[in-house]
């Protein structure tokens, strides 16, 4: 009834207290706080029976739940995808591939597929990052992992650019656009084999460098673990390090960074 408050948990208040201040800040539009203090009056989570769907994860932490496809079924997918689009949320589908495709686009028909980066997204307005992304991989097999993490980027509302093929193996590439890479505001390496990009990169720039290693590479490589170890000792600062062929998770890094103030 109107005049008698509704209950809120302490979590709630404090999401809407940050909505409060970044319209005063004026880092959110008043429609777009409007659209998220809606969901925060909207049930927390939608179980499906087999998903309990996370409709405040992006009041909570800036972007709406992301689904993992693999181990799931293209059924599975494509019930949470409806979900969370019902909802007017960013779709991000991870680790998925054409047979999920067909399933979620018959849910929801202007969903898009990248087979490249096995990805499967569908795009809204969300606030925009303050920069420049730029996604270095180290060889042409690592391209599966930059793609997601580029997608990714994207979707989260960031300009992304590509700078492939660019490892040690002939330094003079990266060399040649060294323009390029002073450009952006945070940089994703991506580099399998003994994954030295991350620390080439790292003692060029200023900017944070998030490390994502491969499990590109022959058997001293260890499915990615001594690009892993060697970005984890790079003796650049400044370098972050995600687990391995973790694209998505070099994204929601740099991204996070990119919508700083």
């Amino acid at each position: 009834m109107a005049g008698h408050p509704v209950d809120q948990s302490p979590k709630d208040i404090t999401a809407l207290r940050a909505l409060f201040e970044a319209v005063r800040e004026g880092r959110l539009t008043p429609a777009d706080a409007e659209g998220q203090a809606r969901d925060l009056a909207a049930d927390p989570f939608e179980d499906l029976g087999f998903a309990r769907v996370d409709h405040h994860r992006a009041v909570r932490q800036g972007f709406p739940e992301v689904i993992f496809g693999q181990g799931k079924s293209p059924e599975q997918v494509a019930s949470i995808a409806q979900a969370i689009v019902n909802r007017q949320h960013s779709l991000l589908v991870t680790r998925t591939d054409a047979t999920a495709f067909d399933a979620v686009r018959t849910a929801v028909p202007d969903a898009v597929f990248h087979p490249a980066a096995r990805i499967i997204e569908r795009r809204v307005d969300v606030p925009r990052g303050k920069g420049l992304i730029l996604v270095a991989a180290a060889g042409t097999s690592d391209i599966p992992v930059a793609e997601e993490a580029v997608i990714s980027a994207e979707v989260m509302g960031n300009d992304v650019e590509r700078l492939y093929d660019v490892g040690v193996a002939g330094l003079h590439r990266l060399l040649a656009e060294r323009e390029r890479v002073m450009r952006a505001r945070i940089i994703i390496a991506v580099a399998g084999m003994e994954g030295a990009l991350a620390s080439v990169i790292g003692g060029l720039v200023k900017v944070p460098v998030v490390a994502v290693p491969t499990s590109v590479g022959y058997g001293a490589s260890f499915g990615g673990i001594t690009a892993l170890l060697a970005m984890l000792n790079s003796c650049a600062s400044g370098v972050s390090v995600v687990n391995i062929d973790n694209g998505f998770g070099g994204a929601a890094i740099a991204s996070a960074i990119n919508h700083l103030d």
